[in-house]
């Protein structure tokens, strides 16, 4: 009986041909990459989102400090202003004359700064989160909140304020009567409030870009 083995002569310094051009499956190619920031991506059309997340930002923010003064008396036992954080926020333009603020159009303008302030960081966030995770899921896209509201309180209050307060009103009211944590959790609260609000879909452009990219 013959074999049907056929015996082929192989150089065995030639590299081996493994023939994956034809055999790889399809599904498993890598997909091509796409442009980065994506087609049809506008700084402008997220600065205004932005804008519109940081005034609500801001909102929740000041409503937190609010209530958390409310209940202060009764943990504590040590009465506080219910706008204690702004009091404190406008030693910055006034120094200590304003910690003893207790109501008319100041405060009231204090509290309208407050929530501009955070229309500018609402923008700064908006675009971060669009241009660097515009498809993120809701849990990565809230801890990278949660890094850039904890990176702007260390950058405003102990990089900035710390030396900046001092130098131009002569003392750092905002350090010294705002505890660390308190601190922590308005800016924690502020970056949560975008995260949840934020969509990666606002500006259709670049979702439609994003489906053919995936489609091919």
């Amino acid at each position: 009986m013959k074999s049907n083995l056929k015996v082929v002569d192989v150089d065995p310094t030639d590299p081996p041909v493994l023939g994956l051009d034809k055999d790889f499956p399809d599904e498993m190619m890598p997909l091509p990459l796409g442009p980065w920031p994506e087609t049809g991506y506008k700084a402008s059309a997220f600065a205004r989102t932005g804008a519109l997340l940081g005034g609500i930002g801001g909102c929740t923010s000041l409503l937190t400090n609010i209530v958390g003064s409310v209940l202060w008396p009764a943990i504590s036992g040590q009465e506080q202003h219910p706008l204690r954080i702004i009091q404190i926020y406008l030693t910055f333009p006034f120094g200590e004359s304003a910690l003893h603020l207790h109501s008319g159009v100041l405060l009231a303008l204090g509290c309208l700064l407050y929530v501009v302030t955070g229309i500018f960081y609402g923008i700064l966030f908006e675009i971060v989160i669009s241009y660097l995770l515009p498809h993120a899921t809701f849990p990565a896209r809230f801890m990278a909140c949660t890094i850039l509201a904890l990176c702007i309180w260390a950058i405003n209050f102990y990089v900035v304020l710390s030396w900046l307060q001092p130098l131009m009103l002569g003392g750092r009211w905002i350090i010294d009567l705002v505890p660390w944590w308190v601190a922590a959790l308005t800016h924690l609260v502020f970056g949560w409030t975008i995260a949840t609000l934020y969509s990666s879909r606002l500006y259709e452009p670049n979702a439609r870009a994003h489906e053919a990219i995936r489609s091919l």
